[in-house]
């Protein structure tokens, strides 16, 4: 049962990691950010690919789920950096009010 949360832990770091690099520009979310959003485009990819009836009848390394996993963790990011930079905007335009 660890075994599995850590290895989930590592995919969604390279998952999001990978995600980052696919991106333009700059995108100003920490580590732990990364980790999650690369973990829940992890899950997403994966539970989709299968909804939309992909079988892994070769067994091994299963890269479709894992592709489809990047580019949801690639809109997940930009939805993200996105909301957080409007909130920022916010908080600037309301200290100028000030």
């Amino acid at each position: 049962m660890i075994w599995t949360i850590i290895s989930t832990i590592v995919v969604g770091l390279i998952i999001g990691g990978l995600a980052r690099l696919i991106m333009p520009g700059q995108q100003k979310i920490g580590l732990i950010m990364t980790a999650l959003l690369g973990i829940v485009g992890s899950f997403v990819g994966s539970w989709l690919t299968y909804q939309l009836g992909y079988k892994n009848s070769n067994g091994g390394w299963e890269v479709i789920p894992f592709i489809v996993g990047i580019v949801i963790a690639v809109i997940l990011i930009g939805v993200y950096v996105r909301f957080a930079a409007g909130r920022q905007l916010k908080r600037a335009s309301a200290r100028d009010i000030d």
